[in-house]
């Protein structure tokens, strides 16, 4: 069957002129090149590239006296001050972590390179640990010591309690035997309270059973 459906008139041409630049100007503004050309954005023609048609814009200037830049009447600057900056360094087992900011020095030993399960004595290798530590506090000639004990959240919290204690009294006579008798010791047992790490593995459990040692510290370049 034969269509009767009537084809669409042509445009005059008058119409269709204006139309055409239309497009052109369009075209033109997304980088469009209608005579094979490449686009703007490709190759060396990229927009401010070699060959490009576009000129890159100039940096906007600043105008320094811009009452938006400046400070109100009466304002003044804060005092200078230096950011505490904290260094830290973690043996690969994680067995021992030394961690130092501007004005102290922290010492963190897992528990279970110090003493045996469930137990506050120390063993022949937890010596020379804390003899290290020891050495530390001589060369900053520190004055006060804090000596902490932390356990995991496994069995009761009276129970973790007194066995940090027990853990971070074991690490202060030992330090002690090296140092003299002008330091003073602060001793406590913090439980599970404080953790560094995640409760829920035993990865984490390892490092907050721990015993720190922390110190002001004299010697800036020390670490």
């Amino acid at each position: 069957m034969t269509s009767t459906r009537p084809h669409p008139k042509p445009l005059p041409r008058t119409l269709m002129a204006p139309t055409a630049v239309v497009m052109a100007l369009a075209l033109s503004a997304l980088g469009v090149h209608t005579a094979g050309g490449a686009r703007a954005d490709e190759g060396p023609g990229a927009p401010g590239g070699p060959g490009s048609a576009i000129t890159p814009s100039p940096p906007v200037e600043i105008d320094a006296d811009d009452p938006d830049l400046k400070m109100v009447a009466g304002a003044q600057l804060a005092d200078a001050k230096v950011l505490d900056i904290k260094s830290v360094v973690e043996d690969l087992g994680g067995e021992e972590r030394r961690e130092d900011t501007n004005a102290d020095v922290t010492f963190a030993l897992q528990a279970e390179v110090l003493f045996g399960r469930d137990s506050a004595k120390l063993d022949g290798k937890a010596n020379a640990r804390i003899a290290t530590i020891a050495e530390e506090i001589k060369k900053q000639d520190a004055k006060r010591v804090q000596v902490f004990g932390f356990t995991d959240n496994l069995g009761s919290s009276a129970h973790g309690d007194v066995l940090s204690k027990k853990r971070a009294n074991a690490v202060h006579k030992q330090l002690a035997k090296d140092l003299d008798s002008g330091v003073a010791f602060d001793i406590r047992g913090y439980g599970e309270q404080f953790p560094i790490a995640d409760n829920s593995t035993e990865e984490g459990r390892k490092k907050n059973r721990r015993v720190e040692v922390s110190f002001p510290r004299t010697d800036s370049s020390a670490n």
